[in-house]
């Protein structure tokens, strides 16, 4: 239980003072190193006779942008950046605890946050793909007496995506502090590279394609 409980790291002194959870500081931290190494790897670049850090970087940035772009197809490819961006974020987020610091996924307003964020993007793109008439017909399809259920889904799927990221990810974070807590100093590195590294991704990886099969799913005809 002390796990579910997020540590304040300061208060802004205004309002009476708003509460700055370690969580937010964290994230914080992961999009300025993410802004650096952004910077840093796409400064110098060349159009003619590129270095091979260009082309490998060229052929990763690629790869995943293929991958989504298999998925979503010619109208979704607006929104690949973004899904690109999350997938960054969650797996340098997921990966965090192995440098001692807690993963923002263990908050839940962090996981809500962004399932809320997807959820938006989601109904925004089916409105963009359909048109605001057809996308609000769509809650009657195949018959107007499942509508409502069509509405709840637009509860349900963020709840889903908050809460399976969640769940994961503090399932691992307490696993790997009792293993710490009971197994000598070295041994817990082993099961360090399944619930840290592994899992971390995987969930990272699952949160972005579940995103963006409802995305698909909002912009299909």
């Amino acid at each position: 239980m002390e796990e579910l409980n997020c540590d304040v790291v300061f208060h802004i002194p205004i309002f009476g003072g708003i509460p700055i959870y370690e969580s937010v500081v964290v994230s914080w931290m992961i999009i300025a190193a993410l802004l650096v190494v952004i910077l840093l790897l796409t400064r110098n670049l060349k159009v003619e006779n590129p270095k091979k850090g260009q082309l490998m970087l060229e052929s990763i940035v690629s790869w995943v942008y293929k991958l989504f772009y298999d998925l979503l197809g010619e109208k979704g490819k607006r929104y690949i950046p973004y899904l690109m961006t999350v997938l960054m974020y969650l797996a340098l987020s997921n990966l965090m605890g192995l440098i001692g610091f807690k993963p923002p996924t263990k908050d839940l307003t962090v996981t809500a946050a962004l399932a809320i964020m997807s959820i938006i993007l989601i109904e925004y793109a089916g409105i963009h793909a359909k048109g605001a008439k057809k996308w609000a017909k769509s809650f009657a399809e195949p018959v107007a007496i499942i509508a409502p259920l069509n509405v709840l889904e637009i509860v349900i799927r963020p709840l889903s995506l908050c809460m399976r990221l969640f769940g994961n990810m503090l399932g691992g974070f307490v696993v790997m502090e009792l293993i710490k807590q009971i197994l000598p100093v070295f041994l817990p590195i082993l099961p360090s590279f399944y619930f840290d590294i592994f899992d971390g991704l995987l969930q990272a990886y699952v949160f972005v394609f579940l995103t963006s099969l409802f995305m698909k799913e909002a912009i299909e005809e």
